[in-house]
């Protein structure tokens, strides 16, 4: 996490993945002043945050003294995150980085806005990393990688060396992308899957590198 930036914080959300970013933004020592969620009641107290109340709660707070960190996990195809996130900078609002300490990253890296990298994740050199993407627990991103905004690589995911991903991707626990491989903007590839083709953009992955495009399986293995 920036080192530079030691505004308070407001956590937007109060679902799992909450909960994991505001603990490491207690290791970090950040000042958590509440989260934001329309369903907990306002005053209630969830790992250790107070909830202040819904999203519109936001306009009591100077844009400029706090940062905001979105806690609302990822889904495939589930746009609220960025949906969200969007909203609240359209306001004038800003988001933090989170990065638990033991993640490992190399000094040569790109780091977008809002970006969050969890316990046990490696970013290799030559890596850029778009605005809002989780890099979640002990993911992989090797060197050169290139990831769009908004994407999450899931725990335990491998992206080897050059992988490019779009926009808007989900890596699903566990899979592996093999080098220099791209993926469009929207792709979902399941847990556990190994891809080793190029796949076009808002396909569907399964675990034997099958993509659904047009409601149509299309089945793909290593070219020779």
């Amino acid at each position: 996490m920036s080192s530079r930036v030691k505004s308070p914080v407001i956590l937007l959300g109060a679902g799992g993945h909450a909960k994991v970013v505001a603990e490491v933004l207690f290791i970090a020592k950040r000042e958590i002043l509440g989260f934001l969620d329309s369903v907990v009641e306002k005053g209630e107290v969830l790992f250790g945050v107070v909830c202040l109340g819904t999203d519109k709660e936001i306009q009591n707070y100077s844009r400029d003294e706090i940062q905001l960190v979105n806690g609302v996990g990822y889904l495939p195809g589930e746009q609220s995150r960025q949906k969200l996130a969007e909203r609240m900078r359209k306001s004038g609002y800003s988001f933090e980085r989170v990065i638990h300490p033991t993640a490992v990253l190399a000094k040569d890296i790109e780091l977008g806005e809002g970006l969050q990298i969890m316990a046990g994740a490696i970013i290799q050199p030559g890596a850029q990393i778009g605005k809002d993407t989780i890099i979640n627990t002990k993911a992989s991103v090797d060197h050169d990688c290139k990831i769009g905004s908004s994407c999450h690589i899931a725990p335990g995911a491998t992206l080897s060396g050059g992988v490019h991903l779009g926009d808007n991707v989900h890596i699903g626990t566990g899979a592996s992308i093999i080098q220099n491989i791209r993926i469009g903007d929207g792709v979902d590839v399941a847990a556990g899957a190994i891809v080793y083709q190029d796949i076009p953009a808002d396909s569907k992955v399964r675990q034997k590198c099958e993509y659904v495009m047009d409601k149509k399986i299309v089945r793909g293995g290593p070219k020779h």
